[in-house]
């Protein structure tokens, strides 16, 4: 897995891939280990094949499993877009190798809108000039809570370029970005769509591409959460500003009113919130932190709306 190329990286198993993040804090890689990965690591969106993919949505998945899946992918569809444009002020205040690795997300995310902007054009059906008509399209199946994440990495995107080099929004945004959004949100939409694909064997040249942007990810969450570990050394008060962004975060999360309907896909609304939770505690347990009481009663009312970046 570690150097497999696109057709390599199709035959993986998305539990490894996603256990692949995960490694001991002493052993989060150096930056320009990570960019080194990724030059090894580049795939072309170009060269996946979905012609499998459009018959088995047409012919194999049943109306309520189209309806589930796209109300999970569409929050990712639009998530990838949205850190695409959005990750360039954090290069401004990082540390200078972290700069270097950085600029490879950027080619990654829009890598990874062409995917999905493929996926709906090309299997779903979704019609458009160019990729903002796609996204429009697929707007009728995000759900509201998406707004909240997005919309406070927005403001945190904002205040990040007027000020670039300090150091608490630094730890919010980090907090929104990799923890939440691709260390929870990702990696729960890439567990649940491709368990989907593999466990019913539909959808492979999905499967080979977002398999691909999970490996992509990890990279991203290992990188983001040695950021994150650096800043807690230097000044370990700095964990006030990540208890602060995720209690923001878990808030909006418990509020909802409209429900996904995962049991088409093979999980349940319960067995999404204990991903959620896994997800969450792993990436903390990589940076050394724990959460207040009242915290953990917050994680455990989540109401488990998907969306990634």
């Amino acid at each position: 897995m570690e150097g497999s190329d696109l057709q390599g990286i199709g035959r993986a198993d998305i539990d490894d891939v996603i256990e692949y993040v995960h490694v001991p804090t002493a052993r989060l890689p150096a930056y320009l280990s990570l960019y080194d990965r990724y030059l090894r690591q580049r795939w072309n969106v170009n060269e996946l094949d979905f012609t499998v993919d459009k018959a088995d949505w047409a012919e194999r998945m049943t109306g309520d499993s189209r309806n589930s899946f796209l109300s999970i992918a569409s929050g990712f569809h639009h998530g990838e877009r949205q850190v695409a444009v959005e990750l360039a002020p954090l290069l401004f205040g990082a540390p200078e190798d972290y700069k270097i690795f950085l600029t490879s997300h950027l080619e990654d995310e829009a890598r990874h809108t062409v995917f999905f902007d493929r996926f709906y054009r090309e299997v779903v059906g979704l019609e458009g000039d160019g990729i903002m008509d796609v996204l429009d399209a697929s707007w009728p199946y995000i759900q509201e809570t998406f707004v909240g994440p997005f919309g406070l990495l927005a403001y945190l995107t904002d205040d990040l370029r007027r000020d670039p080099w300090n150091k608490h929004l630094q730890m919010k945004y980090a907090t929104t970005y990799i923890i939440w959004i691709e260390g929870v949100l990702a990696l729960s939409v890439m567990k649940i769509t491709l368990n989907y694909a593999r466990d019913f064997r539909v959808l492979p040249g999905f499967y080979t591409g977002f398999t691909a942007t999970c490996r992509d990810e990890a990279r991203h969450v290992q990188g983001g959460l040695r950021f994150i570990r650096d800043l807690l050394a230097e000044n370990p008060g700095y964990v006030q500003d990540l208890h602060d962004t995720l209690r923001t975060l878990l808030t909006m999360s418990a509020a909802r009113s409209s429900y996904i309907y995962y049991e088409p896909l093979g999980w349940s609304e319960e067995r999404v919130t204990e991903l959620f939770m896994n997800q969450l505690h792993r990436k903390l347990g990589m940076v050394g932190v724990t959460l207040p009481a009242d915290m953990e009663d917050m994680v455990s009312s989540v109401k488990p709306t998907l969306a990634g970046g």
